[in-house]
């Protein structure tokens, strides 16, 4: 009966670790679900920006060259 009782006790802790395994990857693959969504989100929000940038150096001038034109009167 003791081999029995130690048989039983053993195949609960297997089940026991089994559920515990199972809960955890259950946990992980949340986790890279919203991981990977919010990857996602930062990468549309970047790619945005850089578009926003692209646009913003288009509209702005490009600068005045250096030279006898931009320099301040000899008097200053």
């Amino acid at each position: 009966m003791s081999d029995r009782t130690a048989a039983d006790a053993a195949d609960t802790t297997d089940a026991e670790r089994w559920l515990d395994l199972e809960v955890k990857l259950a946990y992980q693959e949340r986790l890279i679900h919203e991981l990977d969504k919010l990857v996602r989100e930062f990468g549309a929000r970047l790619d945005k920006a850089e578009r926003e940038l692209a646009e913003i150096k288009q509209a702005v001038p490009p600068p005045l060259p250096l030279g006898a034109a931009n320099e301040p009167p000899p008097h200053y």
